[in-house]
C-alpha cells in the first residue's frame, strides 16, 4: 500500500501490450469502507428511524400510524396512533431557517383540514366530524374555545387548508403564501411583494422557453467539442491579440497618468495637496515601473512559448477528431452525473435517517420531545460525511480513468480501423476488472486534502465577525494552500491514471513517471494549461453568451413576460453548468493526448521499428519543430566556420 512500488529509475513505455491489477489492497480497503457505509444505513433502518422519517412523529415522541411504546418521563407518550397517521403541524410556517426546521407543536391527526378553519368552533366542528383532533392530545373538542392554554396547545389561526406531502405524510399548507418570511430570508433583495409575484410568474410561465433554452445549450456543447479543433486556430489569436494590446495599452496609460500627474506638481500648491499630489505621482510611477516589468516578461514568454502554442493548437485539432472516432465520450457527463446524483440521494436519505435515530430527549425549555444523536451517532454522522467526499471523488476519478484508457486506445492503435467496437466499454470494462484500486487510492488522496479544507472553511464561516483580522488572515490563507494543494494533486492524478491506462502499472508507480514525463515538457505544459484553459473558457462564455442571446431574444418575442431576470439567470446558469461538463471532459482528451504525445516523442524518432503512433496534425507540428531546429543548427554551423575563418585570417 505504500507509494514505493518500483526501484527502476527508468521505464520502457509498452503501451496497451500486458494488463495486470494494480492497487489490490487499496481496493481491499475500500470495500471494507464500504461495507461500514451499508452498515450505519443498516443501524439507521433497524433503529426505527426509518418509520420515524417516512411515517413522521409528534412532538411528544409517538410516530404515526402505529402503537407506540411509552418514553420514561413523556407524559402523552405511548399512545396508540394506528388510524392516526398525518402529522399536523399547530404553526407550520414558523419555520427555523438557521436550524432547518418548523419550530411548531406537531401532532399526529387522521385527516388534514382541507378547508379553511377561523374559529375555535371551527376546530371543534373539524374534529367532531372527521375525529381528528386538531389540538393537543390532553384537550377534548368540547373545550376548545374556552381552555386557558388553547394560544400554545392549539393551532394558530386561521388554519389554512393543507393536504399530505406524498410519502412522507405531513400536512402543508397548499397556499404558498404561507411562506412569505421564509421565501424573503432567501430573496433579500426584493423588498416588494408585486416584484416577487411577477418574477415568479415569469419563471412558471416561461418554463417551456426554460427547457428549450437549455436543451439548445446542451446542443451548443455538443456541436463545440466537435468544431472547437476548426476554430481553436483563431481562439488563439484572440488570446494573443488581447493579451498584447491589454498589456501593452495599460502599460501606455500608466505612464500618460504618471506624466500628466507630474505636470500638475508644482510648488504654487498648497502644502497638503502639494503632498498629495507627490504621493500618487510616486504611487503612479511604482504602478507603471512594475507593469511595465510584467509586460516585458509576459511578452518574453510569450515569444519563446510561440512555437509551443502551436502543439496546443495541433493537440485541440487532434481532440476534436478523437470525438468523431469515440462519440461515446460526449455521454460520459450523462453517466456521471447520473451516478453522482443517484448516490447523492442515497447519501442524503441515509443522513436523514441518522438524524431521526437518536434517544428521544425531552426539551426542559419547551416540554417536548426532540431525537437526539448520542457519541457514536456523531462518530456514524462522520464517517458518513468521509463517505460522501472519497465516494464522490471515487466516482469522478472513473470517469477520468475511463475517458483516458479510450483515448490512450485511439492514439496507440495504429490502424484505426483495428480499434475495438466501442472503446468506452472496453475501456470501462478494464478499469473494473484491473485498475479500480488505482482510482480508489487517487480519490483517497484528494479526500485527505479537501477534509481539512472543508472544516477549516466551516471554522470560518462560524467564527465570520468574532475572530480577529490575524485568525482570519491566517484561516484563509491555510484554505487557499490546500485548495491550491487540491487542485495539483488532482492533476498529477489525472496523469497518473492516464501512465495507469498505458503501461498498467500502481498509482504511484504511474504518478512518478508521469510526473517526470511533464517535468522534462515543462513549458509545453504551461502552455498547453494557459492557453488551452484560456480557449476552454472562450468556449464556455461562447455557449452562454449564444443561450443568453436566444433568450432574450425568445422572451421579447413573448411579451406577456414582464420579469425576465430569473429565467435568464437559470438558463445562463445551467449553460455554463453544461458547457463545464462537456468541455471539461474535452480538457481531459487533450491532457490524455498530450501525456501520449509526450512518450511518443520520447521513445519513437519516427525510424523503421520506431514508428510515431500520433495524428498527422501531430506528425506535422514534429516536422515543422524538426526542420526549425535544423535551420537554427545550421545557421549556427555556418556562423562558427565564419569567425574561424575569420580567425585564421587575422591570424
Amino acid at each position: 500500500m505504500g507509494c514505493c512500488g518500483s526501484t527502476q529509475k527508468t521505464r520502457e513505455w509498452k503501451p496497451l501490450e500486458q494488463r495486470k491489477c494494480t492497487d489490490i489492497p487499496w481496493l481491499l480497503l475500500f470495500i471494507l469502507f464500504n461495507v461500514g457505509m451499508l452498515c450505519i444505513c443498516g443501524f439507521a433502518i433497524a433503529t426505527g428511524a426509518a418509520s420515524r422519517l417516512i411515517s413522521g412523529y409528534d412532538s411528544y415522541g409517538n410516530i404515526c400510524g402505529q402503537k407506540n411504546a411509552k418514553i420514561p418521563g413523556i407524559e402523552l407518550s405511548g399512545l396508540n396512533h394506528t388510524s392516526r397517521k398525518y402529522v399536523f403541524f399547530l404553526d407550520p410556517c414558523n419555520i427555523d431557517i438557521l436550524g432547518r426546521k418548523i419550530k411548531s407543536v406537531a401532532l399526529c391527526v387522521s385527516k388534514c383540514p382541507d378547508a379553511e378553519l377561523k374559529t375555535y368552533e371551527d376546530l371543534t366542528t373539524f374534529s367532531t366530524v372527521n375525529g381528528s383532533q386538531l389540538c393537543s392530545y390532553d384537550v377534548q373538542p368540547d373545550t376548545y374555545s374556552s381552555n386557558p392554554n388553547r394560544e400554545t396547545k392549539c393551532p394558530k389561526l386561521p388554519v389554512h387548508p393543507s393536504a399530505s406531502i406524498p410519502v412522507f405524510h405531513r400536512c402543508m399548507p397548499v397556499d404558498i403564501s404561507c411562506y412569505a418570511k421564509f421565501a424573503e430570508a432567501f430573496i433579500t433583495f426584493v423588498s416588494d411583494n408585486s416584484v416577487v409575484h411577477r418574477v415568479i410568474a415569469g419563471v412558471m410561465t416561461s418554463k417551456e422557453i426554460i427547457m428549450g433554452l437549455c436543451l439548445l445549450a446542451l446542443v451548443l456543447s455538443l456541436i463545440l467539442m466537435v468544431v472547437i479543433r476548426y476554430i481553436s486556430v483563431l481562439l488563439v489569436w484572440i488570446l494573443t491579440a488581447v493579451v498584447v494590446v491589454g498589456s501593452i495599452g495599460g502599460t501606455g496609460i500608466l505612464w500618460w497618468l504618471y506624466v500628466d500627474q507630474s505636470k500638475s506638481v508644482n510648488a504654487t500648491l498648497p502644502a497638503v495637496e502639494l503632498e498629495v499630489a507627490k504621493d500618487n505621482q510616486k504611487a503612479l510611477l511604482i504602478y507603471a515601473i512594475a507593469a511595465t516589468v510584467f509586460t516585458v516578461i509576459l511578452l518574453l514568454l510569450m515569444f519563446f512559448m510561440r512555437k509551443r502554442v502551436a502543439l496546443t493548437i495541433a493537440l485541440f485539432h487532434v481532440a476534436g477528431k478523437v470525438f468523431t472516432y469515440l462519440p461515446l465520450l460526449a455521454l460520459q457527463p450523462f453517466w456521471t452525473f447520473l451516478t453522482l446524483m443517484l448516490f447523492w440521494v442515497y447519501w442524503i436519505t441515509v443522513l436523514l435517517l441518522l438524524g431521526t435515530a437518536g434517544s428521544p430527549v425531552l426539551n426542559n425549555q419547551t416540554g417536548l420531545v426532540e431525537f437526539r444523536m448520542d457519541g457514536s451517532l456523531q462518530y456514524m454522522v462522520w464517517y458518513h460525511a468521509v463517505g460522501l467526499i472519497w465516494i464522490s471523488e471515487f466516482i469522478l476519478a472513473c470517469q477520468q480513468m475511463t475517458v483516458a484508457g479510450a483515448v490512450v486506445t485511439y492514439y496507440f492503435t495504429r490502424d484505426k480501423s483495428q480499434m475495438p467496437f466501442t472503446p468506452i466499454v472496453s475501456s470501462m470494462l478494464r478499469l473494473m476488472r484491473y485498475h479500480l484500486g488505482t482510482v480508489v487510492k487517487g480519490a483517497f488522496i484528494i479526500t485527505l486534502v479537501e477534509i481539512p479544507r472543508l472544516i477549516l472553511t466551516y471554522i470560518h464561516s462560524q467564527l465570520k465577525g468574532k475572530e480577529n483580522a490575524c485568525a482570519r488572515c491566517m484561516l484563509k490563507a491555510c484554505i487557499c494552500c490546500l485548495w491550491c494543494l487540491e487542485k495539483c494533486l488532482a492533476y498529477l492524478n489525472m496523469n497518473a491514471y492516464i501512465a495507469t491506462a498505458i503501461n498498467s502499472t500502481n498509482f504511484c508507480t504511474s504518478a512518478r513517471d508521469a510526473f517526470f514525463i511533464l517535468a522534462e515538457n515543462a513549458l509545453r505544459v504551461a502552455a498547453i494549461n494557459s492557453v488551452g484553459d484560456f480557449v476552454l473558457f472562450l468556449g464556455k462564455v461562447l455557449i452562454v453568451s449564444c443561450t443568453a442571446f436566444a433568450g432574450v431574444l425568445s422572451l421579447n418575442y413573448q411579451r406577456e413576460y414582464t420579469v425576465w431576470v430569473l429565467p435568464l439567470i437559470i438558463v445562463c446558469v445551467f449553460a455554463f453548468l453544461v458547457a463545464h461538463c462537456f468541455l471539461s471532459i474535452f480538457e481531459i482528451v487533450v491532457d490524455v493526448l498530450f501525456l501520449c504525445f509526450a512518450i511518443d516523442t520520447k521513445y519513437n524518432d519516427g525510424s523503421p521499428g520506431k514508428e510515431y503512433y500520433m495524428d498527422k496534425a501531430l506528425m506535422e507540428f514534429v516536422e515543422n519543430t524538426r526542420r526549425a531546429t535544423e535551420r537554427y543548427n545550421k545557421s549556427e554551423g555556418e556562423s562558427g566556420e565564419m569567425k574561424s575563418m575569420t580567425g585564421g585570417t587575422l591570424a
